[in-house]
């Protein structure tokens, strides 16, 4: 005979006699399983519900509702325990999840700045950082100084640039698309308590993941990452993550997100929560095969230079190894112009030409013409570009190449083929 027990109802052991009175419509709107101890599944499970049932008003008006979960916004379970995995990854005193890296990144900017601070910003960045820092932080009257990361001295240009309302610096490192390594520990120090008040030192690490790089350790006070990239890890979710250094910096996040209602789902949360228990070994080995291509790529004739920390040719090279464990699967070469670009990013057929990284397939773009391209800067009639603040440093034959999880030896081979059918 079976031991297996048909499942309980809640709602009928709850309700008692009174259940069997009730519609087919209201039976089927109370009913749920009794979930006993015995069930404790291995996998957290997607936690879909929009609220969570109150045990009593007293409970509802006790502090934070006597517990995280409320309604949704406010907390998930699932999103909750991305969210510790994150925290123990990065070294922090707490992380929150967002429904997009974007989302992760403008959080802090309108959580820590005010009309009439000052923000010190690298650049070249991410597109979507910088379009959201000119079309609405400095339209909301936020002072911003950009710094060039293409030249020499980035520390003392940012260490110049600090005013008396500077209330934060923002870098990437490595940098999108160009592959800067910002030295972090040096840069953080320019920042925390000052006479003026507080200059908080935000980076963030996306190409490197909490898997090879750990600003916070290094001095910064918040980090932030896209989870759509290496930390989901597989290019099926979209996500992203914030941890900060002290739990008064979380706080002041939680009630930005909870206000502006841009926590991650359950269902992206369970597939970040998959891509976070795999994400030292994908990692890795995509580390491993970039200096594998990277290292051919300086060696092709048609290849004007390549950008990729690991290499001794680097401009940061000496700083990324002492700050990564790894040098990670971001890798950009210039060709020389637009044309050789395209036909290049075209040519492969091992690599996918796609925007996006992080993930199991290799993928190839063109920034000038698309992640940085100038379609996505455009300026009122008589307004002028003001300089630093545009992609010039970007040039039009820069490649930008996210290695995944392929042999090394195919990758190069796929672009060995592709660089070999240029026509000179």
């Amino acid at each position: 005979m079976s031991a297996w027990v048909p499942g309980r109802n809640e709602a009928r052991e709850r309700l008692g006699d009174e259940f069997d009175k009730l519609s087919i419509e209201s039976k089927l709107s109370v009913s749920r399983s009794v979930i006993d101890s015995s069930a404790n599944p291995l996998v957290v499970p997607i936690y879909h519900s929009s609220t969570y049932v109150i045990g009593s008003l007293d409970e509802y008006l006790a502090p934070n509702h006597g517990g995280n979960f409320l309604y949704r916004r406010c907390g998930n379970p699932t999103s909750e325990t991305a969210e510790v995995m994150i925290r123990e990854l990065e070294g922090g005193a707490a992380t929150l999840t967002y429904n997009s890296g974007l989302a992760a990144t403008n959080a802090v900017f309108l959580a820590f700045l005010s009309a009439g601070d000052h923000l010190v910003c690298q650049l070249p960045i991410y597109s979507g950082t910088h379009m959201f820092i000119k079309n609405t932080l400095m339209r909301f009257g936020v002072e911003v100084t950009w710094v060039d990361t293409s030249r020499d001295g980035f520390v003392d240009k940012v260490a110049h640039s600090i005013k008396k309302n500077t209330k934060m610096i923002y870098v990437e490192t490595p940098s999108n698309p160009v592959m800067t390594v910002i030295d972090v520990e040096s840069v953080a120090k320019l920042g925390g308590k000052t006479a003026n008040g507080t200059i908080l030192t935000v980076v963030d690490s996306t190409f490197a993941s909490p898997i090879l790089q750990k600003p916070l350790d290094l001095g910064a006070d918040i980090v932030l990452h896209s989870c759509t990239k290496y930390m989901g890890g597989h290019s099926d979710m979209i996500g992203g993550c914030v941890t900060t250094k002290t739990i008064e910096l979380w706080n002041a996040l939680k009630m930005q997100q909870l206000t502006t209602g841009s926590s991650m789902s359950p269902f992206d949360a369970s597939l970040l929560i998959r891509g976070l228990k795999t994400a030292s070994l994908r990692v890795i080995r995509c580390s491993e095969s970039a200096l594998k291509v990277a290292t051919f790529l300086e060696s092709h004739p048609k290849v004007k230079h390549v950008w990729y920390p690991g290499l001794e040719s680097h401009p940061n090279h000496k700083i990324a190894k002492k700050q990564m464990r790894h040098f990670g699967g971001m890798i950009a070469f210039d060709v020389g112009d637009s044309a050789t670009a395209r036909h290049v990013v075209e040519a492969v057929k091992l690599i996918v030409f796609a925007v996006s990284l992080g993930g199991t397939e290799s993928l190839i773009e063109h920034p000038a013409s698309m992640s940085h391209g100038r379609h996505l800067h455009h300026h009122q009639d008589g307004e002028k570009e003001n300089a630093g603040e545009d992609f010039s440093s970007i040039s039009e034959g820069l490649i930008r190449l996210s290695i995944g999880l392929e042999d090394a030896d195919d990758l190069v081979a796929d672009l060995r083929r592709a660089l070999d059918s240029v026509h000179n």
